[in-house]
């Protein structure tokens, strides 16, 4: 009688356990882990990222190894920064420090992280009124001074600021050159109007040396401290992706991707275009 009760009393808890499984497993939230979440962001940057060429480099990898797509806005830095303030955006790739600062204290971005850098150049006319040298404020001071023709990107960009800003070292207003020439377009496009007027322009040295046809044009100047030109990502506060974003960012600036931006450009030209600097 006892081993008969026993019996029915583990039938009966077999039963009961298998249909309170079966309970848990229908409409609970914790049955199953949802997929991760992904999507696409919007990456508004700079110009000399995508001419260059480093985003068809770098964003495949990035898709395969996270699951986001990017869908890329290409601007000077001040456009970016814009989009960014009016919501347009999601996460920011450019590269005028003074005003991603600026960016971040107006609340509108957490954080800025350093992620790579490289340097501008200043590039004009072979055999030209200027020779090569590693001092811009001299190189400056000289197209002043000389009247030469000087094609500006005059678009807010991170590389239209760095000129003013070069141009106010020197205590100049360049409107007051009358050779000097705003163009309004981005690097490409500026180092096309410099090299079919042989004028000078400052450039990033990635898009220079992506750059197809540069004519007569070469390096006048290089390797001045007042050159460099670092670049940093933001998360967009205002973002509705903010995991999309965030993911881009500890991406761009993890180990692997470092070294990534690190070898492009060494195997067509000898060196690299971005240099990490996470």
């Amino acid at each position: 009688m006892k081993r008969t009760l026993s019996a029915l009393s583990l039938a009966l808890f077999i039963i009961i356990s298998a249909s309170l499984a079966g309970c848990a497993s229908v409409g609970s939230p914790s049955a199953s882990p949802s997929p991760a979440e992904t999507g696409t962001i919007t990456l508004a940057t700079t110009t000399s990222t995508d001419d260059s060429g480093l985003l068809d480099f770098i964003l495949p990898v990035f898709k395969d190894e996270t699951g986001w797509e990017v869908k890329v806005i290409s601007v000077g830095t001040g456009a970016a920064l814009q989009l960014g303030r009016d919501g347009e955006a999601d996460v920011l790739l450019v590269h005028a420090r003074t005003e991603e600062d600026k960016f971040v204290s107006e609340g509108y971005a957490e954080r800025r992280y350093d992620v790579m850098y490289n340097d501008y150049v200043v590039v004009g006319p072979g055999g030209g009124a200027i020779s090569h040298n590693n001092d811009v404020g001299r190189t400056f001071t000289d197209i002043k001074n000389q009247n030469l023709p000087f094609v500006s990107r005059g678009d807010n960009s991170g590389t239209h600021i760095r000129e003013l800003q070069l141009w106010d070292k020197i205590g100049f207003e360049p409107a007051d050159n009358s050779a000097y020439i705003e163009a309004g377009q981005g690097m490409g496009a500026t180092l096309g109007m410099a090299v079919e007027m042989e004028a000078y322009t400052l450039a990033d040295r990635a898009t220079w040396l992506s750059y197809a046809d540069v004519g007569d044009l070469v390096i006048v100047c290089e390797g001045d401290g007042q050159l460099l030109n670092p670049y940093g990502v933001m998360v967009v506060k205002s973002t509705e992706l903010a995991v999309g974003a965030q993911a881009f960012i500890d991406w761009m600036v993890s180990p692997s991707t470092q070294q990534l931006i690190g070898t492009f450009g060494v195997a067509e030209y000898g060196q690299p275009l971005f240099f990490p600097d996470a």
